[in-house]
């Protein structure tokens, strides 16, 4: 129910790096044994640059992917565990966010407790002894545990969350979404290949494997295996794929809180909204209008028990993180192994740090700046993001395919980003939020409290620009539509990426082009359907629209032709923000670079041209390892390429690159120039 709607869709993993300070001979940044001499940059780049680094860092059995990204947050992870063992050291007044963060971890990592004393906080949470299920009990639990559940934010049949209109960006507005898929998306309950149909058969053994280790019987966690499948199955078919959900305009069906109640009669909207504290809702946004009535549908004709049931499962699997230990393995057995290949969960630490991120992300990341994010660092990137706005801006100016009229409208919208680095001008006030001793009542309690403040915070309220959508601790970054902003959170700024002893190839490779993908996603598919106010609407000429998606459809065909897995094949509309915001990053990062060191040219260093090291330092970002169950995994659900494609499904529509290393038309990876890319 957070109001994460852009994110999954527009973030980059990557993280950052700094303009040259003055005129000082500063390093390559390559390490040259991440490179492998082995293959040739125009036969396969990706490997070329990353090969070397691929062999020192084989998967081990807690990673489904591990990349450069992944170092990176494991380095921040060790910060944040010494941070709270520092502070485990000292005394803590109750009620501060100090006391709150070793309080939170504490219970988490606290694992005697966790096994010997799971079940009173668990059986208070679900308050079902067993099944004895009767028509009287079950109504009694319907009418009133579950509207306690969906308070502390276990999932139902449909999401809601608030945040900003599309249509009117100053003003919030409250967003009725399609849900209640444990499985998140419908391919999984659709689709009939082996591995998916696989798939569900795991998952149908997880929810009854869970549901008697907790206390239900076979038979009766057998019938919940049942009822979920067959409820969350008639969901996913009235449900958008994830390629669906990617059209702004076909997300967005605005109606007057009388009119969702008359257009959607077979739910209690009253009812819904008050036991959440949200009474007063004026206008939604329902956004899949077919899933919400097959929501009505459900809840007609289903029967209270197997409603009951559904119920029950989502707060099961909610809760199996934060009980005993065999119920936290059949959670991994199935969301780490099944889903992604992984062989043995993270440490319980790591888990630990997580839930203090998950519960009080705010709070950890104000501790967090203060001891590992100077000034200096902030001063350096705001002006390297300037750099870049200049950058793109000259990129607008002389594309031919838009006009002078949308130029004119790209410019201002450019010239209103918001830019957040760092962390936030103000913090969140966690003083209403109580941590205890007990590890599910805890999490169940940061929950609520999310809940709490967004209704607080958003209801019939403006929005507040302030406001972030990552903790300064992420190592990511983001674009959000409507409100125009650019993010990058202190966590992006540490070596390998932000590496203040490396010159400007290097790092208008690095975290220049993370800067430039964050600003193009403004105007990729998605983001260009918003003005520069944030609210959906019409802004370009119907011929620039048209030649637009004709640019972006070499793109997208190149992405689909890409055979990942013998037989299975990316998805190159899925990816096409992220791969269009990619080639945007290189374009103008590479722009940007070109006029830092337009006076004082860059040497060869390490036996590399500058341009050389530009590439290379972009590819180094997406040197990884992965497991085909996490390939095929992501290739149905994550909205960005692989990290090989990121990298090899880039560099062939890049002009300067050919140039940098002498590509051919001899060369694999070439690609004739009428049939490559020209957006940027």
């Amino acid at each position: 129910m957070k109001a994460t709607k852009f994110l999954s869709a527009m973030t980059l993993a990557m993280a950052a790096a700094a303009c040259t300070p003055g005129a000082k001979q500063l390093e390559s940044g390559l390490d040259l044994n991440n490179l492998d001499s082995a293959y040739q940059p125009g036969a396969d780049f990706y490997m070329f640059a990353t090969g070397g680094w691929q062999k020192s860092h084989p998967l081990t059995g807690e990673y489904s992917r591990f990349g450069s990204f992944d170092a990176v947050t494991e380095n921040t992870n060790v910060r944040l565990r010494d941070l709270i063992d520092s502070l485990s050291q000292q005394e803590h007044a109750q009620g501060s966010i100090e006391q709150k963060v070793v309080d939170l971890y504490t219970s988490a990592m606290d694992s005697v407790n966790l096994n010997e004393h799971w079940w009173g906080a668990f059986e208070e949470f679900l308050l079902c002894d067993g099944y004895r299920y009767s028509a009287e009990v079950t109504q009694n639990w319907l009418d009133n545990v579950w509207p306690r559940m969906q308070r502390q934010g276990v999932p139902g049949l449909f999401s809601m969350y608030i945040d900003a209109d599309e249509k009117d960006s100053k003003n919030n507005l409250v967003y009725i979404r399609q849900g209640g898929l444990t499985l998140r998306q419908k391919d999984y309950y659709v689709d009939s290949d082996p591995a998916t149909v696989k798939i569900r058969e795991a998952y149908a053994k997880y929810i009854a494997d869970l549901c008697q280790h907790v206390g239900f019987s076979e038979t009766d966690s057998k019938r919940f295996a049942e009822d979920v499948l067959r409820i969350e199955t008639r969901l996913a078919r009235a449900s958008k794929s994830m390629t669906e959900l990617r059209d702004p305009e076909g997300n967005y069906n605005k109606i007057s809180y009388d009119e969702l109640k008359e257009q959607f009669s077979g739910i209690d909207w009253d009812g819904f909204f008050k036991n959440l504290g949200a009474e007063g809702v004026k206008e939604v946004s329902l956004g899949q209008p077919e899933a919400i009535h097959e929501v009505e549908k459900v809840l007609k004709e289903e029967t209270p028990e197997a409603l009951q049931n559904i119920y029950l499962w989502h707060a099961i699997n909610l809760a199996s993180s934060y009980i005993d230990d065999e119920s936290r393995a059949l959670n991994f057995a199935f969301w780490g192994t099944t889903m992604s290949g992984k062989e043995e969960d993270r440490p319980r630490w790591k888990r630990a740090v997580s839930s203090v991120e998950d519960g009080l992300g705010e709070a950890l990341g104000q501790l967090y700046v203060a001891r590992f994010f100077p000034p200096e660092a902030k001063e350096r990137m705001e002006k390297l993001v300037k750099n870049l706005q200049v950058a793109l801006g000259e990129r607008i100016d002389v594309q031919e395919w838009m006009s002078d009229a949308t130029k004119k409208v790209a410019r201002e919208k450019l010239d209103a980003f918001i830019v957040k680095v760092g962390y936030p001008e103000k913090w969140k006030d966690y003083s209403e939020l109580e941590i205890g001793e007990n590890y599910l009542r805890n999490a169940l309690a940061c929950n609520e409290w999310e809940i709490k403040q967004m209704i607080k915070d958003r209801l019939n309220k403006p929005v507040d620009n302030t406001v972030w959508y990552m903790t300064p601790q992420q190592v990511n970054a983001y674009y959000n539509p409507t409100t125009n902003e650019i993010c990058f959170p202190a966590g992006i700024l540490q070596p390998p990426f932000f590496d203040m002893t490396a010159d400007d190839a290097f790092n208008y490779g690095a975290i220049g082009v993370v800067i430039g993908h964050e600003m193009t996603h403004g105007f990729d598919d998605q983001g260009s359907k918003y003005d520069k106010d944030g609210n959906l609407v019409e802004w370009w000429t119907d011929e620039d629209r048209s030649r637009f998606e004709e640019r972006i459809q070499v793109m997208r065909a190149f992405h689909d032709s890409i055979e990942v897995l013998p037989g299975l094949h990316a998805n190159g509309s899925l990816t096409l923000g992220e791969n269009m915001a990619d080639h945007g990053g290189l374009m103008v990062a590479y722009q940007a670079f070109k006029n830092a060191t337009a006076q004082s040219p860059l040497p060869v260093i390490d036996g590399y041209t500058p341009e050389q090291r530009f590439f290379l330092a972009y590819a180094n970002v997406w040197g990884q390892n992965i497991r085909d169950e996490e390939i095929r995994k992501r290739v149905k659900s994550d909205p960005h390429a692989l990290g090989m494609w990121r990298v090899n499904g880039q560099m062939p529509h890049i002009d300067a690159w050919y140039s940098a290393f002498g590509i051919t038309e001899e060369d694999p990876m070439f690609v004739p120039k009428s049939e490559r890319v020209t957006i940027w």
